[in-house]
């Protein structure tokens, strides 16, 4: 029985010597992998920094805009990267430009 199981593992490794599977296959599902995570995650999220960055550079006084920490301001004053908000008659805030998450009106609407 031993013998018989021995004589069968032996002619099986045999045949599978015979064929030989391409390295490069064996990296396909790899590659596959990396092609669907760039364009699910990693192109829309640069698309999404660089329209981000343009609302940033486009940024004017009289913009109402919205930071991430979810205030309500008017812009009176930009700097370099720091802006000063009017968030009520006799309030104003400075904050860093990059914290502006969204703008809601400009001056021209």
């Amino acid at each position: 029985m031993l013998t018989l199981a021995f004589a069968q593992e032996q002619a099986a490794q045999a045949g599978t010597g015979a064929v030989r599977a391409n390295p490069i296959m064996g990296l396909m599902p790899i590659f596959l992998i990396f092609i669907i995570f760039y364009f699910l995650l990693i192109r829309p999220q640069k698309k999404t920094q660089q329209d981000h960055a343009k609302m940033l550079g486009a940024l004017q006084k009289n913009d109402e805009v919205v930071t991430s920490g979810g205030i309500h301001g008017t812009i009176v004053n930009i700097q370099d990267d720091v802006v000063t908000l009017r968030i009520d008659d006799n309030t104003r805030v400075k904050i860093q430009k990059a914290s502006i998450a969204r703008l809601k009106k400009t001056k021209s609407e």
